[in-house]
């Protein structure tokens, strides 16, 4: 199906390369949608960065939540597409689950993106490491964090390594888990709709409508 191991270069060469220059993605296939959602997740992690600064202005902040909202949206759109492109790929094999094939908790999109995410998190704890003006306390906190990263990225590694072979040998079925996130839907958001009727009605727990 692929390969854990590009997988894996793919997220830590693009990260260190996103930090040089602009965002690009120049792979094809199934890496070519892991490298999109890799990308919204380096985008969410910067933009969340910028949430947490004090000297963030509110006009700032509303820009950078509406941004997270955005790149949160498109993140798990691609954790969606991860695990359809992998369904339509068995399909045209003819590869087939068996009649008693079971489901995993996890699917093998959602366990890229928490690789994704723990390589954006060992790039930025060795940044902390490398940092000139760390004291030698910072260094070794950082330090103890990485070693739990690159523990948990193989342990995560070799357990979806598991699940593709599971998958590949009909062990086990895939099936796409809808996020179906209701925030960004003008027809299910309460507080969308209801501006775009010039009214707004909306009444939460212990709190005034307004």
């Amino acid at each position: 199906m692929f390969r854990i191991q590009d997988v894996l270069d793919l997220h830590a060469s693009t990260v260190a390369l996103w930090h040089r220059e602009e965002t690009r993605n120049p792979y094809h296939g199934f890496l070519q949608v892991v490298c999109e959602q890799h990308k919204f997740n380096f985008l969410l992690w910067h933009e969340e960065d910028i949430a947490r600064s004090p000297q963030a202005s509110d006009s700032q902040m509303a820009q950078v939540k509406r941004a997270i909202d955005r790149y949160n949206q498109q993140r798990n759109d691609c954790i969606e597409r991860l695990d359809l492109f992998l369904i339509d790929s068995l399909s045209r094999d003819g590869l087939a689950p068996a009649a008693d094939a079971r489901l995993n908790t996890e699917t093998p999109g959602s366990a890229i993106d928490r690789l994704s995410i723990l390589a954006l998190r060992i790039y930025h704890l060795q940044e902390q490491i490398d940092r000139a003006d760390a004291t030698g306390e910072h260094r070794h906190k950082a330090a103890d964090r990485l070693a739990i990263c690159q523990t948990q990225r193989t342990d995560l590694a070799g357990a979806l390594a598991e699940l593709v072979a599971d998958v590949a040998a009909g062990r086990k079925r895939l099936k796409v888990y809808r996020q179906l996130k209701m925030y960004n839907d003008p027809t299910m958001n309460p507080y969308l709709y209801a501006a775009g009727k010039g009214t707004l009605h909306v009444s939460l727990p212990g709190a005034t409508a307004i």
